[in-house]
């Protein structure tokens, strides 16, 4: 499995970002996929997934209302777009697949990942 992610950078708060994340060597038809992220000096943090074959999608309580994520299973890429960013969004952002949601609950068991994004929010 190997996972592409692309996007992120610098904005100020209240801002929008789309970060993207392709996969290869798997289908996300049948696989979730989604975004953890890591502040400096905290824990990993599962932001947001989706798994097309559940129909299902799943965000923190952090962004909720913010974030939105969603899937292009011709491309095999995932989005997720981040609106009202705020100075405390601000973490390297990872990319990741695992067969259920659930895991991103406890993102530390899961075991593909992408290579890591800045997010930066900042006046």
């Amino acid at each position: 499995v190997q996972l592409q992610a692309s996007g992120g950078g610098l904005v100020q708060p209240g801002g929008s970002l789309r970060v993207s994340c392709e996969a290869s060597g798997i289908n996300l038809k049948y696989s979730a996929i989604g975004w953890v992220r890591q502040a400096p000096g905290k824990e990993r943090e599962g932001v947001a997934c989706v798994n097309s074959f559940g129909g299902v999608t799943w965000y923190a309580d952090s962004v909720k209302g913010r974030f939105t994520i969603s899937g292009n299973n011709e491309k095999n890429t995932a989005y997720l777009q981040m609106n009202n960013l705020k100075p405390e969004d601000t973490a390297v952002y990872y990319c990741a697949t695992d067969p259920s949601c659930s895991t991103f609950y406890y993102p530390d068991t899961i075991t593909d990942w992408g290579q890591g994004i800045q997010v930066t929010v900042a006046d």
